[in-house]
């Protein structure tokens, strides 16, 4: 059995004691965390990949327990935004839940934070980049990873440097895909460049030959796809197959080994913007990750759940040395806190935006994600 399956059934019988400077809880008082994220479906990838993400940091910061226990919660959302809020009504209605770490989409994020609003139940997305969510006055929303207004201009300014200054736009109508897009159309046209057209496409699509033989017509230098690496896979695949031999652009969501597999070479040369830094082969979490996960790929979004959940496993520390915990209190200790150690810097703003982001430019070369460049 992997020590992944392992962890998983057996987190209900670890007795633990969390300490963090000083303070003990009593013995026997339970605390949940829940992690929500499309566990089944297209993108279930990026969604298991999450949970192995606050599986690491359960395995680490569960060491240092004795006495109270800690339980980790999993729930299917399917990037589906009914059930999302479903998911969102069972987490928050459970009292013994004290943080959530996710949603992955932004379509998700954004209804299922209002319901986790209503009782003041930290939310933490690793992956959700459009900028409604935090943009909705909720004192209990966080992200750790950067926003689609930030994102967006990186590809455009890319694209500029390179000289690129004609491209169409395709989204995927998600509020991730058309934000990206949005946010990448306002700064491609400010620094100049050229939108030939712009059209979307539904998720769950597989056949876009009509409307990538269309957009040939308009001679494009390159092409923008908001959305995920399902579709953008067949996207790039298909274009070459109709002779639109040009670069695909888009961003984290086309991230994933699954994309260069599926696309296969009419992925080569084309450009993703990420948000986070590189996980190097000789990195400290590349390391612990592989000590626990062996056979599994480190997923586009693994070291942000991994930082949600040690947010939450922090908070709640601090908040227990001082003998007491609550929702309430735990919103009010993240706002205010600068999360540090070896791995990472968390510090949100007003809004509960991380005020340290990072990207990574990759393109594809001989099959591969290779990196261009670091912005900090």
């Amino acid at each position: 059995m992997k020590r992944s399956i392992f962890v998983v059934l057996s987190v209900l019988l670890v007795g633990l004691f969390f300490f963090y400077g000083c303070g003990q809880v009593e013995k026997g008082e339970v605390y949940k965390i829940a992690v929500a994220a499309p566990l089944t479906g297209d993108i279930a990838t990026l969604g298991q990949g999450i949970k192995r993400g606050v599986i690491l940091a359960y395995i680490e910061m569960t060491n240092s327990f004795t006495n109270a226990k800690i339980v980790l919660e999993f729930f299917d959302d399917r990037a589906n935004e009914g059930e999302a809020v479903n998911v969102a009504e069972k987490i928050s209605s459970d009292p013994r839940i004290i943080g959530v770490v996710g949603h992955l989409n932004s379509g998700c994020s954004i209804p299922a934070s209002t319901v986790y609003a209503k009782r003041n139940l930290t939310m933490i997305t690793p992956a959700s980049t459009n900028p409604k969510l935090t943009l909705q006055g909720l004192n209990n929303v966080f992200r750790v990873c950067p926003t689609d207004a930030q994102q967006g201009p990186i590809a455009a300014k890319f694209l500029a440097k390179k000289g690129i200054k004609k491209v169409y736009i395709i989204d995927d109508k998600t509020e991730y895909g058309q934000g990206l897009a949005d946010e990448f159309e306002k700064e491609f046209k400010k620094m100049g460049g050229v939108v030939l057209g712009r059209d979307s496409i539904t998720v769950g699509s597989r056949n876009f030959k009509a409307l990538l033989t269309k957009i040939k017509q308009f001679n494009p230098e390159a092409i923008f796809f908001g959305g995920v690496y399902v579709e953008g896979s067949l996207l790039t695949k298909q274009a070459d197959e109709v002779g639109l031999n040009v670069p695909f652009v888009g961003g984290d969501g086309l991230k994933t080994d699954d994309y260069i597999k599926i696309a296969g070479a009419s992925s080569e040369g084309d450009i993703i913007t990420f948000i986070g830094s590189p996980i190097e082969e000789t990195s400290e979490f590349y390391k612990k990750y592989k000590s626990v996960f062996p056979k599994d790929e480190i997923g586009p979004f693994d070291f942000n759940s991994y930082v949600a959940a040690k947010v939450i496993f922090i908070t709640l520390t601090n908040l227990l040395s001082t003998g007491e915990f609550s929702r309430e209190k735990a919103n009010e200790f993240i706002r205010n806190t600068e999360f540090k150690d070896s791995l990472f810097n968390v510090k949100f703003d007003s809004k509960g935006d991380n005020l340290n982001s990072e990207f990574t430019i990759y393109t594809v070369k001989d099959g591969k994600f290779k990196v261009v460049d670091i912005i900090r």
